[in-house]
């Protein structure tokens, strides 16, 4: 049977977690989680190997975090939308476990952006393709780049560079919704990356300017 500590497995993951949303993943340290719980550090290190271990279970706590956003915006009328809504609502709500989990060099190649991406694309794809009609790898393609410009606002919200309102990325990513849609519907091959640039170029000009004539 385990020895029994005053101070749970648990609670030092959400202390650790805590001093994370607060302060940053940088900030966590046997010192800072003992001082959070008024406990020495001892529990700590009978519970975990080492501080990186404790960094790991923040990290899956994060990622179970952002789930929750996810899971939320797949609940509303489209789904699709409400994801990219409540993507840019964890940048806003929990910067630092945005950090952890987007702006992080991954260790291991299940985590990062790319696979964080990964997985929010396996759950979206069934209502992409339901709602816009594409198969299975037009809607991966889809979200792929729509959530390329979802990553861009997040990065900008945590860095402090973010200078658009609501509305203003709402209506931006309307208008790269609307446009990747129309391009992977009429033109040949284009979510595959076969179709001809070139002649796709001159169509959209020649189209533009005998708008312009009429």
């Amino acid at each position: 049977m385990p020895p029994k500590f005053k101070v749970t497995k648990e609670e030092i993951i959400q202390a650790a977690l805590a001093i994370t949303r607060k302060q940053g993943i940088d900030a966590v340290s046997a010192r800072e989680i003992a001082a959070f719980l008024g406990v020495s550090s001892r529990p700590i290190f009978s519970w975990f190997d080492g501080m990186a271990q404790v960094k790991e279970a923040v990290c899956e706590e994060g990622k179970r975090i952002f789930s929750e956003y996810v899971q939320r915006g797949l609940e509303q009328p489209i789904p699709f939308l409400g994801v990219g809504q409540q993507y840019i609502r964890f940048a806003k709500e929990e910067g630092e476990l945005y950090k952890l989990l987007f702006l992080t060099f991954p260790k291991d190649s299940q985590g990062g952006a790319i696979r964080a991406m990964q997985c929010a694309q396996e759950l979206v794809r069934p209502s992409l393709m339901n709602i816009y009609r594409m198969d299975a790898q037009m809607a991966d393609n889809y979200f792929r780049d729509m959530w390329l410009v979802a990553f861009s606002f997040g990065t900008l919200i945590v860095t402090n560079g973010c200078f658009f309102t609501d509305i203003q990325m709402s209506q931006i990513m309307s208008e790269f919704s609307l446009a990747i849609c129309k391009a992977y519907k009429e033109i040949p091959g284009f979510s595959e990356g076969i179709y001809d640039k070139d002649a796709a170029f001159k169509a959209v000009i020649n189209g533009s300017d005998r708008e312009q004539d009429r």
